[in-house]
């Protein structure tokens, strides 16, 4: 008899029978402590024990929500009606001074490994690359990620909504996939990508691949993502009752576009009237009611450009209270969805052992400018409508015609009591709301904690609740050490000491630096020297919102802070310091260098009917530059329509299409303006094979001609045209054979996706030539 401890050896023979390569067995018994001998009597089976968490191990939830101010949820003192998430605070514990990042990715990144954002690859969102380890657009597999140690330890784990952690470039139908949420650690997905999406034509994926949105009417991403969320927990319920599962629910809301059905809008329009001056007092008042804010907190100085609410002219309050109303209308709707959420784990009984976390990722957001708009998009391009043009439009404000974004006056009421937005390192860029509800583990309900509190710190208060050690090599992988640390003693003493007493910030070339009460805070202007930076000083014990600098008084104290940053910045990979703006005309981040044979390097393309959505960063680059668009219709004796090539929505990108006979080439311009170019009269395209072609050709980088032709013959001729400053077409992706999302143009809008009947289009071929002026470096996925 033969005893096995480490791996079987079969002869040639029994291998090939058995259909097995020399790896593969070797794969298969690499840790098999049985015995094997010549027959079944002869030999004694192994069964490797089941990687189990530990008895009693609670479920985690983490609910992030987006681009949200410090004051939009009732409980921090808001208006804005909340009362489930509010319901989590009065049974848990709220944190007046947790940290996040000033930007979504870094915010994600640092969530879900316990490190610092730097450390792990994300400097900046993961659009933007810099060819160094603080840039890398993705997470290090030096930092596995909390979904890989939960799932190493016995958990199931689930991702639902935004992912923003792999470059989008690397989203095509062919990846590369190792940091989609599937490689990161999650069993199942169901998302979106990219930093933002459409809220009623969001583009979404399954596990790894990209799907339709649902085509049911009313159909909302929040809801659906919660839907998702819901029938998984009934499964995992249903098939592991005794399993823990970790839960990410990571929302588009309350990221922009603010879209959300017109009844929400309405209740809050009177609501808002008031004007965002009385909205930041009110909301102090109340803060300070609540007690989540120290009673001698001031109200930060208003930001540059807000003016005072009395002087708006009455078209400027129509469209302003319009726009904040679809906001907190959105608040109120993400509100219902993540109340469904905890009624099902009530349902299901497990609510009682999970550890529900809800913050958010970074503050309001001043992505709407003075005047907030109505297409981010082209705002990205420089192209500003003022509240004269917009308030034309207010029926439009929270539908599928709309990607709207409020007023920056209003984003600074939302981060009330702090100065400044996202993209800052100052308290409206970084201070959240942090709820944490464990009924099992937390008996003071409804109490403020005033500890600090990083996003770092979240994670390992997990792994520490659930008993699980960080380990210092992960699948192969040497890690990093984890940098945050558990608050977990919190839970049950309100005086317990900070986890930490240090915590460095970082973005854009701006710099802070919190300890032991105190921050330090340099403002960086792009393009100047670092070492013109001035620093300010704030001790945050006595002055939450940051509006008091006291560095002159206190020198040895500003000098001994600058040193820990710097000391921070080389321990956590913090340089090479890099301007980057979070918005806007200023963005300076290096061009990808990007893998030989990716899509979005090609010149030629080959597409077929059928196939998955592509993303816009792995789309044809058609801006400024000739191209060709060819293909085969044939109807078989039948005339047939539909769209032959889209990319883009409704604020912009372009599309060819048949439509009563007429073959059509629509160049839409940020939603502004649409060049359409048609065949004229109807053509004969339902006898046999018909070959199509357009060719469009540049004469500057504002005009340009597209010729249309059938069978070699031209039909149709005229001139395109564009905005100057046009240098992001369009921010949704491309689609074969059909419009399945928002639709570029409005003559189909009304026949759904308007896709071809099948077999009746062949391959379409997408030629570039050369361009009129070099491309910008900015690309339509560059966002937060």
């Amino acid at each position: 008899m033969m005893r096995i401890r480490r791996r079987v050896r079969l002869g040639a023979l029994a291998t090939a029978i058995l259909g097995l390569g020399a790896g593969s067995v070797a794969a298969q018994d690499e840790d098999f402590k049985g015995v094997i001998g010549k027959t079944l009597g002869e030999s004694k089976p192994y069964y490797p024990p089941p990687v189990r968490p530990r008895e009693g191990a609670p479920n985690v939830v983490y609910i992030l929500l987006d681009d949200f101010g410090f004051s939009d949820l009732g409980s921090y003192g808001s208006e804005i009606r909340t009362p489930h998430i509010d319901g989590l605070a009065a049974s848990g514990l709220r944190y007046n001074n947790y940290h996040s990042r000033a930007v979504c990715s870094p915010t994600r990144a640092a969530l879900l490994t316990g490190r610092n954002a730097h450390s792990v690859g994300l400097n900046t969102v993961a659009n933007s690359e810099n060819g160094f380890p603080n840039g890398r657009g993705q997470v290090t597999r030096a930092a596995a990620t909390v979904a890989e140690l939960l799932r190493a330890s016995g958990y199931n784990t689930y991702a639902f909504g935004k992912w923003h952690l792999v470059p989008p470039r690397n989203t095509s139908p062919i990846g590369p996939f190792e940091n989609w949420p599937l490689q990161r650690g999650f069993d199942r997905y169901y998302g979106f990508l990219n930093g933002m999406t459409d809220q009623y034509h969001p583009e979404l994926v399954r596990d790894n691949t990209r799907i339709d949105p649902p085509s049911k009417p009313g159909y909302h991403l929040t809801e659906d993502l919660v839907d998702q969320a819901i029938g998984t927990l009934k499964s995992h319920v249903a098939s592991g009752p005794d399993k823990p599962f970790f839960l990410y629910l990571a929302l588009g809301a309350t990221h922009s576009p603010h879209q959300v059905p017109r009844p929400y809008i309405e209740k809050y329009v009177p609501v808002f009237e008031k004007g965002w001056d009385r909205t930041r007092a009110d909301r102090l008042a109340r803060q300070k009611q609540l007690g989540i804010v120290p009673s001698s907190t001031e109200l930060a100085p208003p930001n540059t450009g807000i003016k005072p609410w009395d002087s708006l002219s009455a078209d400027e309050k129509r469209l302003f209270v319009r726009l904040q109303a679809a906001y907190a209308g959105f608040v109120e709707h993400t509100d219902e969805q993540v109340g469904r959420l905890i009624e099902a784990l009530r349902a299901h009984d497990r609510l009682e052992n999970t550890i529900i976390v809800v913050s958010a990722d970074n503050g309001a957001s001043p992505g709407g400018g003075l005047d907030g708009t109505l297409n981010w998009v082209a705002d990205m391009n420089g192209l500003r409508d003022h509240a004269a043009e917009l308030v034309k439009r207010l029926d439009d404000i929270g539908t599928e015609h709309s990607f709207e974004d409020y007023p920056q006056g209003w984003a600074q009421a939302g981060n009330t009591p702090f100065p400044n937005y996202k993209g800052s390192i100052r308290g409206g860029g970084v201070n959240e709301p942090l709820i944490i509800h464990w009924p099992r583990g937390i008996s003071q309900k409804g109490a403020v904690r005033s500890q600090f509190v990083d996003v770092i710190d979240i994670t390992p208060t997990v792994l520490d609740l659930a008993g699980i050690q960080a380990p210092k090599v992960f699948n192969g992988v040497p890690q990093k050490p984890l940098e945050g640390a558990s608050i977990a003693a919190s839970f049950k003493d309100p005086s317990a000491p900070a986890a930490r007493d240090t915590q460095y910030f970082e973005f854009g070339g701006q710099r802070a630096l919190w300890h032991n009460g105190w921050k330090a805070v340099a403002v960086h202007r792009p393009n100047t020297s670092y070492d013109d930076d001035r620093w300010e000083l704030f001790r945050l014990d006595e002055d939450f919102s940051e509006t008091r600098d006291v560095a002159a008084a206190h020198p040895d104290i500003l000098t001994k802070l600058k040193s820990l940053w710097w000391r921070d910045a080389e321990r956590y990979g913090v340089l090479p310091l890099q301007d980057i703006s979070w918005r806007g005309p200023e963005r300076r981040a290096a061009k990808p260098q990007l893998q030989p044979g990716h899509p979005s390097q090609r010149k030629s393309y080959t597409f077929y009917p059928g196939q998955e959505h592509i993303p816009a960063e792995a789309s044809p680059d058609i801006l400024n530059r000739r191209f060709s668009v060819a293909t085969e219709i044939d109807g078989g004796g039948k005339a047939v329509e539909g769209v032959i090539l889209a990319q883009g929505a409704t604020n912009g990108g372009y599309v060819l299409y048949v439509k009563e006979g007429k073959l059509v080439f629509d160049f839409n311009d940020l939603g502004r303006s649409h060049s359409v170019i048609s065949s004229g009269e109807p053509l004969d395209l339902a006898a046999g094979k018909q070959s199509i072609r357009l060719e469009y050709v540049p004469s500057s980088v504002t005009e340009g001609t597209a010729v249309l032709t059938v069978n070699g013959k031209k039909v149709g001729e005229g001139k395109v045209r564009k905005s100057p400053t046009t240098r992001v077409l369009t921010w949704e992706g491309l689609d074969v054979g059909r419009d399945a999302y928002s639709p570029v143009s409005d003559a189909y809008a009304a026949r759904g996706d308007f896709a071809f009947a099948p077999g009746a289009l062949g391959k379409v071929q997408v030629e570039l030539g050369e361009r009129v002026e070099p491309a910008s470096t900015v690309r339509a996925t560059e966002s937060q």
